[in-house]
């Protein structure tokens, strides 16, 4: 029991899970901010359209940073919050002025792209150590934003 923390979970595995955790945060926080920005800035044909998807995607995302930051302190570990942290760590990078639909889009889609590798490989970790609340919300996460993918790709398919 000793080399377990407080919810039972290998103690040098966590660590490794919080760190895997809070690059996702840094990369979901460099996407969230682009998303803002796709939002502040969208202009033309699509405009109303496109406005209101990425001001969804970006409530989406902010619910979903807020849940990681929850995930890294229930395994007893501290969530980066600097954004100085997250620009030199993650590797969606910040984007930009976006005022293109098509592009905004496609930068959606390779951030997705991104997230999905590496909740991928959070979730294996996680099922390597029986941490099933972190194995869950990557599982929900994947699924979701699967779904999202083929429908954002489709959008641009219909141009």
């Amino acid at each position: 029991m000793e080399h377990t923390n407080r919810i039972g979970l290998d103690i040098n595995k966590s660590k490794e899970l919080a760190d895997l955790l809070n690059n996702l945060l840094a990369n979901y926080s460099i996407f969230y901010q682009n998303t803002r920005g796709y939002h502040w800035n969208i202009s033309g044909e699509k405009f109303f359209e496109l406005h209101l998807k990425f001001e969804e995607l970006y409530n989406d995302l902010f619910v979903k940073i807020d849940e990681i930051a929850e995930r890294i302190l229930t395994l007893g570990h501290a969530p980066q919050h600097r954004f100085s942290k997250y620009i030199n760590h993650a590797e969606i990078l910040e984007n930009n002025e976006v005022t293109n639909g098509n592009k905004g889009i496609k930068e959606i889609l390779s951030a997705f792209k991104l997230l999905l590798i590496k909740q991928r490989h959070i979730l294996n970790i996680s099922a390597e150590i029986d941490d099933e609340g972190t194995n869950a919300q990557m599982s929900d996460y994947i699924r979701e934003q699967e779904k999202l993918v083929w429908m954002y790709s489709a959008y641009l398919n219909k141009q």
